[in-house]
């Protein structure tokens, strides 16, 4: 009986000790709670605690930002795929202006004396380009069908020394006396035709069809080719 009493005894202050440590770990627990809440990056990132903990990291954390993301990528592909087809639609006008710019210049060329010229080039621009009217004028002496201009009369229109203009002009009576609708904006080069000054001119009812910031290769195109075509029949 006496023997067994020191070993009861010696068991107790174990038990007490061992009690304390896991009231202090409970006690603390909160505050190591919160600062894990405060800093998860800390756990995250330390994988070999994490496995050592058991612990791993779901997958939805990876996901967190997706639809964010998602979204972006979504408004990024929306205006890449507009843009494009903008690319494609004025690639097609562009192929179409071609197609038709090649198409009249074969008419033009079958002309047979310089009014057919006025006539074919006419024709050219309503029926294939939707235009109100095209015309060529020269200053001095004018074939039929064409314009006649007083000498000065292209640099005024144009602007001394210009070769283009295109946009609103103040000749549009002048230079379509036959339109049948009013012209809002025209499309003018200059011509150089049996060492007189020229133009070749186009008349829209838009005054959006031909602006400053337009290019013109195709009507620069267009006018080098009646000089070369109006040039088989001088104007005596």
């Amino acid at each position: 009986m006496s023997e067994s009493g020191p070993s009861s005894k010696s068991a107790a202050p174990k038990a007490g000790k061992a009690m304390p440590k896991a009231a202090e770990a409970q006690a603390g627990w909160p505050s190591v709670r919160g600062f894990l809440k405060n800093h998860p990056n800390l756990l995250r990132e330390d994988p070999e605690l994490m496995s050592e903990l058991g612990l791993k990291l779901n997958a939805a954390n990876v996901l967190e930002f997706g639809p964010a993301a998602l979204a972006r990528q979504i408004d990024a592909h929306r205006r890449e795929s507009t843009a494009r087809l903008q690319l494609e639609a004025t690639a097609r006008a562009n192929f179409a202006a071609q197609a038709q710019c090649h198409a009249g210049v074969i008419d033009l060329l079958g002309s047979r004396s310089n009014s057919d010229v006025a006539r074919r080039l006419d024709e050219t621009a309503q029926l294939r380009f939707g235009l109100v009217a095209g015309a060529v004028a020269v200053e001095g002496k004018a074939p039929a069908g064409w314009v006649h201009l007083d000498e000065g009369m292209v640099d005024m229109i144009l602007g001394e020394d210009a070769v283009t203009r295109l946009g609103e002009t103040n000749f549009a009576s002048l230079l379509f006396p036959s339109a049948l609708v009013p012209v809002q904006s025209a499309a003018l080069i200059r011509l150089a035709i049996w060492e007189r000054p020229g133009l070749l001119a186009f008349g829209a009812a838009d005054a959006d069809s031909f602006t400053a910031e337009m290019g013109c290769e195709l009507i620069a195109f267009i006018a080098r080719v009646i000089e070369r075509t109006a040039e088989r029949w001088p104007v005596l």
